[in-house]
């Protein structure tokens, strides 16, 4: 069975991001520089493009004339949580605090059927729910 994983040369892996609805862009903008060193790919005034290390996300202002999307402020709940993977989860989560995040569940090693992986999170103060943790989900496991 050939390796659906492996990416035809000249061929760009699928990506797959998440696009954030925030009450201000501006603010998130520098929220998200400031506290997780994102940089700045685009921005239209509103809605703009970041990357962490090279993992782009989009962040989105509230439109009033698409109640469909709107902010984990404004719902007053969030349904998605966002996932990062890096080599410095406790580094990555301090700093978040330290610029205002809400602490989530402490950073601390799981016992997972790969090993162990070191996961814990944060609320950024746009209301979404981040975990962060290694990389050691990010590689193909046998789990029987």
């Amino acid at each position: 069975m050939p390796n659906d994983r492996v990416v035809p040369p000249g061929t760009a892996p699928t990506v797959i991001s998440v696009m954030l609805i925030v009450p201000d862009a501006e603010a998130a903008i520098a929220w998200y520089k400031s506290a997780l060193g994102a940089t700045e790919l685009w921005n239209l005034g509103g809605v703009a493009g970041l990357e962490i290390a090279g993992a782009a996300f989009f962040l989105h202002e509230v439109n009033p004339d698409n109640p469909a999307e709107t902010s984990p402020g404004q719902a007053g709940v969030t349904s998605v949580r966002v996932e990062m993977f890096t080599d410095d989860p406790d580094g990555v989560v301090d700093r978040a605090i330290a610029a205002g995040a809400t602490a989530g569940a402490a950073i601390e090693d799981h016992r997972t059927p790969w090993g162990t992986h070191r996961q814990g999170g944060f609320t950024d103060p746009f209301g979404h729910r981040w975990s962060v943790g290694d990389r050691s989900p990010l590689r193909p496991h046998s789990i029987e």
